[in-house]
């Protein structure tokens, strides 16, 4: 019997994203959009000389707005060539925002300390649910800590819980981790929602501390802010 690769195995697939982009030139945006983390990218990432780095941008919305918001420097990187070229073409005369086409496990384009700082929406996910999860996420996250410069942040805004995700970051003991939530977008058309952010969520090394104060399943996104502190 053969087997085929379901879509979530592909992920980390670059034919994955390329059929994906080729058929849908919509904007579409991960989880939230950016007036809803705007706040908490302020608070974290200042705007001026600044230097940011965004993984798996797809043809999100998200760099824009942060352009748009007076960040001068937003480089954005995705596995997909196809959307890459599209989004290149459609911001060909916004000089603040660059696309390149990289794979997250392999950074070698940039030197080690380029960015003051890495935002992930859904990319350390999309990892996690492909093939050799566990190898790809930890390539990704040693990527991730190489490009930042000491005491850059890492803002990974995601659907896992600290149960899930606080032994990948820790793994690396590189890191001091702050948690926020943000409640979950429920009702559609209203792309300009502001939901509010919560402030710092106490967090114990296992994750029972966040998990006391939300419950088992809330209707939230995680946002884990890593400081690199090597």
């Amino acid at each position: 019997m053969t087997t085929t690769t379901t879509s979530t195995q592909a992920y980390g697939e670059p034919w994955y994203w390329d059929k994906r982009y080729a058929g849908d030139t919509a904007p579409f945006d991960w989880y939230q959009k950016y007036p809803s983390l705007a706040p908490l990218i302020h608070l974290y990432i200042p705007r001026h000389r600044t230097k940011v780095l965004v993984i798996g941008c797809g043809n999100s919305a998200f760099s824009e707005g942060m352009v748009d918001d007076g960040y001068e420097e937003v480089v954005n990187i995705d596995i997909s060539s196809v959307v890459i070229e599209a989004m290149k073409k459609k911001y060909s005369e916004c000089s603040q925002l660059k696309y390149m086409v990289m794979d997250v496990r392999d950074m070698r384009a940039f030197e080690s300390g380029s960015f003051d700082a890495v935002l992930d929406k859904g990319t350390l996910d999309s990892l996690l649910c492909g093939n050799n999860s566990r190898k790809n996420a930890a390539q990704m996250l040693e990527e991730v800590a190489r490009v930042l410069k000491d005491r850059g942040v890492y803002i990974l805004i995601t659907y896992g819980a600290p149960s899930y995700r606080l032994h990948l970051l820790k793994e690396m003991n590189i890191w001091t981790i702050k948690l926020h939530v943000i409640e979950k977008l429920v009702t559609e058309g209203k792309p300009n929602e502001q939901r509010k952010v919560t402030g710092p969520i106490p967090l114990d090394d296992d994750g029972i501390s966040a998990e006391a104060v939300l419950g088992k399943s809330p209707e939230v996104h995680y946002i884990y802010i890593c400081t690199k502190v090597c």
